[in-house]
């Protein structure tokens, strides 16, 4: 009975010493958990082991890898961001478990870029109760833009909505007449881009979905080459990408696979294929709306290179590091903008207050109405194992607005690397 009252006791205490409208701490620098004037500690969840961690547990340690490079710098108004990375298994109850031990012992000012729609939406309710910002989500599920129920919420990737309006958009002009079907995640990652899918095409020909905890995906790969489809839509994470295209080998079966963003990076793909990938990949249609990890000429892939080398043991470059430290470099600048006298409310603030630039090639919506983060993708396709660009970007929401072209260019990045303060 002690031990249980101790624990109540720390969570009243935990949800009792933060307040504000936002749903965040309103108090001075000194009271806010996690932040002391020498640093600023936040925290995450992500899969480093588990049928999500092929190329994804790259992301959590080029995100350190960036804050490193920040803090050899001076940090950001002289703190020192340390980042402390969790192991959730892509299992939402280890998800809750390693939240609630970020948020009530390890007292962190803030929740970035966990991983994962099923994983994340079980710890939505914990971090609004407890008043800590979560900001970036690293899933394009619409359930993170909801600023009225989930005020200190924020996603990072194109919502899967928007992702799966532009696919269609292309399949639709590209593909015109050809038997059009879907493979998805049972859970909202799948639904809300077969939602997005179905605003632009109408009905798909045939819809199957995976679970991530049974990697057969036989079934499903037999049942649309019976349905004779000719595209295939899929909204996979990577592992279950290459099973379900080695699948489809196995079978002669050889439709025209366009892949979300999510599950697409091509070095993980090919690891996963082997030998086999030069050909399994060939022409495979994706999204993207970061620089390429291939693109030497880029002035982003060059500061992002110049930090893998240096802080992040020189892993092999691929999308995910380059994703992992587009999201480091947005919140240094979102607390470049937050000033010095850090609170809770005072970063949830700085994010709506928006207007932030950086690698993305559509643009960041960020504002009070408005929590979803980048707002479209350009296509991308495989050759040769390396992916491209082609066409233009395209921006659209999750609702009935058209898939249009966005025209501003990428911006490049300060001299030094860092955000201005």
């Amino acid at each position: 009975m002690r031990r249980t009252a101790i624990v109540l006791a720390v969570v009243l205490l935990a949800a009792g010493c933060s307040s504000g409208s936002n749903g965040s701490n309103s108090s001075g620098g000194g009271d806010t958990p996690g932040v002391t004037d020498s640093e600023v500690v936040v925290g995450t969840h992500m899969p480093l082991t588990g049928p999500a961690a092929a190329g994804y547990s790259k992301i959590a340690p080029a995100t350190k890898a960036y804050f490193d490079y920040v803090n050899a710098n001076g940090g950001v108004h002289g703190r020192k961001i340390t980042y402390k990375i969790m192991d959730d298994g892509y299992n939402p109850s280890n998800t809750q478990q390693v939240v609630r031990q970020l948020v009530l012992q390890d007292k962190v000012f803030a929740i970035l870029n966990g991983l994962g729609t099923p994983t994340h939406t079980g710890v939505l309710d914990f971090l609004k109760t407890n008043r800590v910002p979560d900001l970036f989500v690293a899933s394009g599920s619409r359930s993170w833009n909801q600023p009225d129920k989930y005020p200190g919420t924020f996603g990072f990737n194109p919502d899967y909505t928007v992702e799966g309006k532009i696919l269609a958009t292309h399949v639709k002009e590209s593909y015109a007449g050809k038997k059009v079907c879907f493979l998805g995640q049972d859970d909202d990652f799948g639904r809300d881009s077969l939602a997005g899918i179905e605003k632009v095409l109408g009905p798909v020909a045939a819809k199957e979905k995976y679970v991530t905890s049974n990697p057969n995906v036989g079934p499903q790969v037999g049942a649309l080459k019976a349905a004779g489809c000719q595209v295939v839509i899929l909204a996979t994470v990577p592992g279950f990408t290459a099973l379900t295209i080695g699948t489809a080998a196995k079978i002669a079966f050889k439709p025209q696979f366009v892949v979300s963003n999510v599950g697409a990076d091509p070095t993980t793909l090919t690891k996963l294929l082997g030998g086999a990938a030069p050909l399994l990949l060939e022409g495979v249609v994706s999204a993207n709306y970061l620089p390429l990890a291939t693109d030497d000429s880029s002035p982003w892939m060059q500061l992002y290179t110049k930090v893998n080398s240096q802080y992040n043991g020189n892993a092999e470059m691929d999308n995910n590091i380059v994703y992992g430290m587009s999201v480091a470099y947005l919140f240094v600048q979102v607390l470049q903008a937050a000033g010095k006298d850090l609170t809770r409310d005072g970063l949830i603030a700085a994010v709506e207050k928006g207007g932030y630039t950086g690698p993305g090639m559509t643009p960041l919506r960020y504002s009070a109405q408005d929590h979803s983060g980048y707002g479209g993708h350009q296509l991308t396709r495989l050759v040769k194992g390396k992916a491209t660009y082609f066409g233009t970007p395209y921006q659209t929401d999750d609702k009935e607005a058209p898939v249009t072209p966005y025209q501003a260019a990428p911006v490049a990045p300060p001299q030094n690397g860092i955000p201005p303060a």
